[in-house]
């Protein structure tokens, strides 16, 4: 029986959505980088809302077969100048629309709109937590399921045909159940045969049918179901760290790129790990565990001790985070002011509790407006950080100055590295 099913789902924006994702498909690497390029200028908010990319006509080029094929002969209109033999020049390589009146080259250009779930997708496709390893298991929230043989009963839906059908012949066979083709040959020979042998015959051809009738083709008992079973699925526990120092020394446009950098982190985070929690830690002198709403747009101000922040993740991690089952990451964002006083607890704090217990600590120290990063001198956190990444630490560490430098940093910390990439990074 013929099954005929109606997909009736709305289309997003009167756009055919088969075509759609066939186009994305096939033209994602195209598409990734159009929006890796066009993320370089957005703000946060801006990514979200999705938007236009435009897309290099050349690459979108796919094969097809024609119809004709071999050496073909042509005549074309207004030549004045070839003959036949003559080997054309190469056109030059320039097309679309030029910077000017016959200078310059160009390319032809593919403008698509992507809604806000594809572009933050697919800017987030390759990147991920650095060794996010499977300590243990997380309470199950879902099931899975998997195939776990056959039963006697369920649905009509999980008959399984092939081995209900290979029961049946078992079974026939070991009741010796009459094969039709005996029985059709008794009851041809029962056309032209002798009274005496016509008897027999018909003794016969009565008893095999009867024990054929007996014996069902296909019997209840030889029925199979296939047998489904749940299972929990497996998920790794993560747990991320935001860090940010508050403090009278970073000005608004580092705390706006501190807070930048975190909203993207936390955008990406809860897209692509579902059982990832984030702890929010800002400080000044002191620190304290805030929700999001208070990290992101809470005042603060004061002096600025960047070890009250790791004493407040150490006991937090103590108190609720065992290292034994959890996968534990970091991300502190600071202009890299620290009293000196501070900076022993600081490294002892990082040294001898929390690197220990962390698979990944992302730095991201932040700058004047309109400066260079290459050329923000080595503050004392810098100094501080860059010799524990040099003693082997699992420790990254970027400067950032304007708002353009955040996602092409946030995506070379988090981008997926090789083995020797990640202890080199």
């Amino acid at each position: 029986m013929a099954i005929h099913i109606v997909d009736r789902r709305l289309n997003p924006g009167s756009k055919s959505l088969e075509n759609r994702q066939r186009f994305l498909r096939r033209a994602k690497a195209l598409v990734q980088g159009a929006v890796k390029k066009s993320s370089q200028s957005r703000d946060i908010k801006d990514v979200l809302e999705g938007g236009e990319v435009s897309v290099p006509i050349d690459g979108m080029d796919e094969p097809r077969f024609r119809r004709e094929g071999g050496t073909r002969d042509m005549v074309l209109p207004g030549n004045k100048k070839f003959v036949e033999g003559d080997i054309l020049p190469r056109p030059n390589q320039s097309g679309g629309k030029g910077r000017g009146a016959g200078e310059g080259d160009s390319e032809d250009t593919f403008r698509f709109v992507l809604s806000r779930d594809e572009f933050v997708d697919l800017f987030l496709d390759d990147l991920e937590l650095p060794d996010l390893a499977k300590r243990k298991l997380a309470e199950v929230e879902s099931e899975g399921i998997r195939r776990a043989g056959y039963t006697t009963s369920g649905s009509p839906a999980n008959i399984s045909v092939s081995r209900t059908v290979s029961r049946a012949l078992a079974r026939r066979v070991a009741l010796r159940r009459p094969r039709p083709e005996v029985l059709e040959a008794l009851e041809a020979e029962l056309l032209d045969c002798s009274e005496e042998r016509r008897a027999e015959l018909m003794a016969e051809i009565e008893t095999l049918k009867s024990k054929m009738r007996r014996i069902p083709f296909i019997d209840p008992i030889d029925i199979r179901y296939r047998r489904f079973e749940t299972v929990p699925k497996p998920v790794a526990q993560a747990v991320m760290f935001c860090l940010m120092d508050v403090s009278g020394s970073m000005t608004e446009h580092m705390k706006d790129l501190a807070k930048r950098f975190y909203m993207l982190l936390y955008v990406f985070l809860k897209r692509r790990y579902r059982h990832v929690e984030i702890v929010f830690i800002r400080h000044t002198d002191r620190a304290e565990e805030v929700d999001e709403q208070t990290f992101f747009y809470g005042p603060a101000s004061g002096g600025t001790l960047v070890s009250s922040a790791l004493q407040a993740m150490h006991e937090i991690v103590r108190s609720r985070f065992r290292p034994a089952d959890w996968n534990i990451y970091a991300a502190q964002a600071s202009d890299g002011d620290n009293s000196y006083a501070d900076g022993e607890v600081a490294s002892r704090l990082l040294t001898d509790n929390i690197l220990p217990v962390t698979q990944f600590f992302a730095y991201l120290e932040v700058g004047q407006e309109n400066g260079l990063s290459y050329e923000m001198p080595n503050s004392a956190l810098w100094t501080l950080y860059e010799g524990l990444r040099a003693s082997g630490a699992p420790l990254s560490m970027r400067k950032v100055n304007e708002r353009s430098e955040i996602f092409p940093v946030f995506h070379d910390l988090f981008q997926r590295r090789g083995p020797q990439e990640r202890t080199a990074s």
